[in-house]
């Protein structure tokens, strides 16, 4: 029996993910979904509190750093509003990696205060 095409394209992003998080060894899986707005800086001449929120959803995360794809325009050091549906995670994270994918990027953020409990590992 065949797979789906959207089963095949979450494997690839999870693992796409998966790449970038064996840079952060207390990385752990996690699937929350979070609004992110761009908060620094300008792109195409505007500043980018202009550019729409994105939906994405982090697949990683350590006590200090969050990990997940978009399609946002990001650089280094540019900082991030993440927001969850409920507003139990709201704060601001910096950019500290990234790596550039044809249809999307691949990002990890450190959060600029600390955000206590917001990981909890069984």
């Amino acid at each position: 029996m065949g797979q789906s095409g959207s089963a095949k394209a979450r494997a690839k992003q999870d693992s796409i993910v998966a790449d970038l998080a064996r840079f952060f060894p207390e990385a752990t899986p996690v699937r929350i979904p979070v609004q992110l707005t761009r908060k620094s800086g300008t792109h195409e001449g505007h500043p980018a509190e202009l550019c729409s929120p994105e939906a994405t959803v982090i697949e990683f995360g350590t006590p200090r750093e969050v990990l997940f794809v978009c399609t946002t325009p990001l650089e280094f050091a540019d900082v991030l509003r993440l927001r969850n549906s409920d507003g139990s995670l709201d704060t601001e994270a910096s950019v500290v990696a990234l790596q550039y994918r044809s249809d999307a990027t691949v990002v990890a953020a450190r959060f600029l205060t600390s955000v206590p409990n917001w990981i909890v590992k069984s």
